[in-house]
C-alpha cells in the first residue's frame, strides 16, 4: 500500500490527552505511510491542547490552541494540511466541519456526522455543492471480509436477500459511569452534546452502516424500542430496532451499551434464499458461508480467491490477524487514494472505492432521528395479547 509520492498532510482536531478515539485516528493514519500528522488543535484548553501537540511531535508553529487558530494558520501556509480529521463529540462536528470545507480543506469527521438531521443535511449538501472531500469513520466497512462478503452478496451468491441481522453489544456503560468521573461517558449521555441517540447513536449507526454496507439493500421503514436502564440516564442505552427493505428484505439490529459479558461484538448475519453469510468482529479474519443444503465453509482472509476490494485491504497471509487498527488503517488509506484521484482528475483505485462519505454519515443521522421518532410513537404499535 506504500507509494513513492509524498504523505499526504493531516491535521487533528481533539483526540488529545485522555481521548481513545484519537489516539486510533493517529496510529491508522501512519500504518500505511500515507499519512503524516502534521498539525493540530487537540484540546478544548489551548495551553493543555499545544502541550499535548508538541508532546507527539508537531512542530511548535502548527500546535494551535483553536480549530479556528488552526484553519487560519493553514491557510497562511504553502505546505497547508491536505485534510483534517474531525475527532470531537459530537455536537461540535457540523461547525468544525462546515468551517473547513468552506475553507477548502477535505475533512474526515468521526460518527455521527453531526449530533442533528437538520446540521447533516446542510452538511452533506455543502459537501455534494463544494466538491470537497468528506469521509466519515465507520470503521466496520474498513475490514477485508467485510469487503468480501458485500462482493458476493452482489454477485448472487446467496440469491435474493431475505432477512439481515446485526448487532453491536458491549458493557462498559452497565453502571453510570457518567457520574463517576469518567468524560467519554458524560457527553455521550447529554442530549445536549451526543445527540437524540444513546447507545443507538453511538454504536447503532455502525450496525445499521454495516448491514447497508454489506447488503446493498436501501431501508424503507422500521419500527424501534429504545430502553434506558441505568436510573437516571437522559439517553437510551439499548435499542432493538425492526427494519423494513425495499424489496421486502426484512431486518433486526440491536444495539447496547449495558450488555454485560460482551466488549465489542459486532455480529452481521446475512441470510438469503440460496445461502447465508455470518461475520463477527472478534473474529474478523473469517466469513462464515453456508449455501443451502451445502457443508459450512470459513473463507479466510488472505486466501487466493478473494475478490480485489478484499486482497488491496489485507497485509499479511492467513494465519496472521489483522483486527480493527487495520480496518481503521483501510479507511484512512482508501480516503488517501480517494483524495489523490480527486487531485489527479482520475477515478480512484479499488481502495479509494466503497468508502463511507458524507452522504453515508447523513444515512447513519437519518436513521437514528427515525428510530428515536419512532420509540417515541410506540403506542401506536404495541399490542397487548388476549391472554398475558
Amino acid at each position: 500500500m506504500s507509494t513513492a509520492r509524498r504523505a499526504l498532510r493531516l491535521g487533528m482536531v481533539g483526540g488529545g490527552e485522555g481521548a481513545y478515539i484519537g489516539n486510533i485516528h493517529r496510529m491508522a493514519a501512519r500504518l500505511d505511510g500515507q499519512w503524516q500528522l502534521v498539525a493540530g488543535a487537540f484540546d478544548l484548553d489551548p495551553d493543555r491542547g499545544r502541550a499535548f501537540a508538541l508532546g507527539i511531535g508537531i512542530e511548535a508553529a502548527r500546535s494551535y490552541g483553536t480549530w479556528q487558530d488552526l484553519i487560519e494558520g493553514e491557510l497562511q501556509r504553502e505546505d497547508r494540511v491536505d485534510a483534517v480529521a474531525i475527532c470531537t463529540p459530537n455536537f461540535t462536528h457540523y461547525p468544525i466541519a462546515r468551517a473547513l470545507i468552506e475553507a477548502g480543506f477535505a475533512v474526515i469527521c468521526e460518527k455521527p456526522l453531526t449530533a442533528t438531521l437538520a446540521d447533516a443535511i446542510a452538511l452533506a449538501e455543502l459537501a455534494r455543492e463544494s466538491g470537497r472531500f468528506v469521509g466519515v469513520t465507520y470503521t466496520y466497512s474498513g475490514y477485508p471480509m467485510v469487503h468480501e462478503a458485500r462482493v458476493r452478496i452482489a454477485a448472487g451468491e446467496i440469491g435474493t436477500v431475505r432477512t439481515v441481522q446485526v448487532e453491536y453489544p458491549l458493557e462498559w456503560m452497565a453502571k453510570p459511569i457518567e457520574r463517576e468521573g469518567n468524560a467519554q461517558a458524560a457527553w455521550r449521555t447529554d442530549p445536549r452534546k451526543n445527540g437524540r441517540g444513546g447507545s443507538i447513536g453511538d454504536i447503532g449507526t455502525h450496525a445499521y452502516h454495516l448491514a447497508g454496507f454489506v447488503t446493498g439493500l436501501k431501508l424503507r421503514e422500521l419500527a424501534a424500542d429504545l430502553a434506558t436502564f441505568v436510573e437516571g440516564r437522559a439517553l437510551d442505552d439499548n435499542a432493538h430496532v425492526l427494519l423494513r427493505y425495499e424489496g421486502g428484505a426484512r431486518g433486526l439490529l440491536w444495539s447496547s451499551q449495558v450488555a454485560i459479558g460482551n466488549s465489542n461484538g459486532v455480529r452481521l448475519r446475512v441470510f438469503g434464499e440460496k445461502g447465508s453469510f455470518q461475520w463477527f468482529q472478534e473474529q474478523p479474519n473469517e466469513l462464515i458461508y453456508t449455501p443451502l443444503d451445502g457443508r459450512v465453509q470459513v473463507i479466510k482472509r488472505g486466501a487466493e480467491e478473494l475478490s480485489v476490494d478484499a486482497k488491496v485491504r489485507s497485509r499479511t497471509p492467513p494465519g496472521h490477524p489483522e483486527g480493527y487498527l487495520e480496518a481503521f488503517a483501510n479507511l484512512y488509506a482508501g480516503f488517501a487514494e480517494a483524495i489523490r484521484a480527486r487531485t489527479e482528475g482520475r477515478e480512484p483505485g479499488p481502495l479509494g472505492r466503497n468508502i463511507p462519505l458524507a452522504h453515508d454519515g447523513l444515512k447513519g443521522v437519518a436513521f437514528v432521528d427515525a428510530v428515536v421518532d419512532s420509540h417515541e410513537a410506540a403506542h401506536q404499535l404495541w399490542v397487548t395479547p388476549v391472554a398475558v
